[in-house]
């Protein structure tokens, strides 16, 4: 009953017109950064830091709230329409999406993908009023071991995500995690595999290769048959999806937004490695797995409702126990302290009006997005019917562009430009690059959870058995590796056995 009256005075709060208007703002300013690759809802959010002084807290964090799930929106966008991710959590988004675009359908993707984003936005905001304080509670149970383990059976997807061949996949994997090792060890702060080059010190941005392996990479093979390839055809009455296609995905949208709700309580996880779990998960479960990759519905929705719901699940530690779920929450918690609030369990009681403004602010934000999403599916699909000869180079301008902005240097345009040709090949031998960037993002994680763990266990690597937690996710990442295994030799032997008849 105190949930309910807290989150009806925290919609008497934001639904006077400027707090209105500032989620408005957050939304539109969410969506266009998530278009846009290179910036990203962290890096708006610390901008927008400084102009926000002087503002009441309340408005202000709505704004921030709204750039924050509104770039998990705008993400899909180009993943889809050109294969450039605008954010990490939409690489997942980019393997089905683009491939429905090519065939015509993406309107359906973007429909599905608004839909899916916007009834799992609800859905988790709905977790985040009723469970902050248990779930929270529980996510600070988790360890350094715990979160070690967590991020094992998040590398494990990769067979799930790494197309037809695992062999290939694996190695994808192990090339992200050999680039996840480049800059400053953790432990000693020494650089290691930097060769002397001081841009090298803080690690390959992850921006950096996605645009690279995607944008550049789909440039190049796309150049490479120029004078074959026509302007993809969009039909209007495509443009969104049928209620066939929409009752179709109705349970990858709620697994999706379980899910993501769930990592994003867990800090440090974030909604990437929700949608790469939620995409591994759909595949596993799949009629028919082998079609993923072709352009699959629930490959769209799933991951795109788990990355929305992961936004609020990192709502839950950041108001409950002051900490940040994911990087976007650990600038929002700045913001907090620069407002002059404490984070953490005494903000429901010193500060409760403005805690269920906010949540309540996020109901209202999923109906803004939802309402300016789906009217310009057919603006965003009308850029499929542009001659490649003037999408492509804007590609490379906004690849070029986004690099440049990273660090203000040429540097990164260079190692862009060297990623887009070992993309270049990658698709040409068909290994997918998509473990490779879950891999990068990944590894440094693993490695410091590695550490934590040893460190405080004095080297005991039974810790990792011992606890309850801990154990759990190695187990469930043994039994999906027991099922894909046994997936990849039942479909190798039936190859065998059809080519001997």
């Amino acid at each position: 009953m105190e949930i309910l009256e807290g989150l009806i005075g925290g919609f008497v709060t934001c639904m006077t017109p400027y707090n209105i208007w500032m989620a408005f703002v957050g939304c539109f300013l969410g969506t266009i950064i998530g278009i846009l690759p290179g910036l990203g809802p962290s890096a708006t959010m610390a901008i927008l830091i400084p102009i926000t002084f002087g503002m009441n807290a309340t408005p202000a964090m709505i704004m921030m709230c709204a750039v924050y799930y509104g770039a998990m929106y705008g993400g899909s966008t180009t993943s889809i329409l050109v294969n450039v991710p605008g954010e990490s959590s939409s690489v997942i988004t980019a393997i089905e999406g683009h491939q429905l675009a090519r065939r015509g359908k993406a309107g359906t993707a973007l429909g599905l993908s608004a839909i899916g984003s916007f009834v799992a936005g609800i859905l988790g905001t709905i977790g985040l009023v009723a469970a902050a304080v248990p779930l929270a509670e529980f996510s600070l149970q988790f360890g350094p071991a715990d979160f070690f383990s967590l991020i094992v059976m998040g590398m494990l997807t990769i067979v799930f995500v790494g197309g037809k061949s695992i062999p290939k996949s694996l190695m994808s994997a192990a090339i992200g995690l050999g680039l996840g090792c480049v800059g400053t060890d953790i432990v000693e702060g020494k650089d290691r595999f930097t060769y002397g080059i001081a841009e090298l010190l803080d690690g390959i941005d992850f921006v950096v290769l996605v645009m690279g392996t995607f944008g550049i990479a789909e440039v190049l093979v796309s150049a490479e048959e120029f004078m074959k390839v026509e302007p993809i055809k969009v039909k209007f009455r495509e443009l969104f999806p049928s209620m066939q296609e929409i009752f179709r995905i109705r349970w990858a949208i709620l697994r999706g937004a379980i899910i993501g709700f769930v990592i994003g309580v867990l800090p440090g996880a974030g909604p990437t490695i929700a949608s790469f779990v939620s995409y591994g998960i759909e595949k596993s479960i799949h009629k028919h797995p082998e079609t993923f990759g072709t352009g699959v519905l629930e490959g769209v929705a799933g991951p795109e409702s788990a990355n929305n719901a992961a936004t609020s699940g990192a709502m839950v530690p950041m108001f409950a126990l002051g900490i940040p779920g994911s990087g976007a929450t650990a600038v929002m918690l700045g913001a907090l302290i620069l407002y002059g609030l404490k984070p953490g369990p005494m903000l429901f009681v010193e500060n409760a009006d403005f805690v269920w403004a906010v949540m309540a602010s996020m109901f209202i934000g999923n109906v803004i997005l939802i309402i300016l999403n789906l009217p310009l599916v057919p603006l965003f699909a009308s850029v499929l019917r542009i001659s490649y000869a003037l999408i492509y180079p804007a590609i490379l301008i906004i690849c070029v562009v986004g690099a440049y902005a990273i660090s203000t240097g040429l540097f990164d345009v260079g190692l862009m430009l060297i990623f887009g040709v070992a993309g270049y090949f990658m698709k040409k031998a068909d290994i997918p690059p998509a473990p490779m960037l879950l891999a990068l993002l990944l590894g440094p994680m693993m490695e410091r959870a590695l550490y934590q763990a040893l460190n405080i266990a004095h080297g005991n690597m039974l810790t990792f058995l011992t606890r309850p937690i801990s154990g759990t996710l190695l187990a469930v990442s043994l039994l999906m590796s027991i099922a894909v295994g046994t997936k990849a030799v039942r479909r190798a032997r039936k190859i065998v056995k059809d080519e001997q008849n």
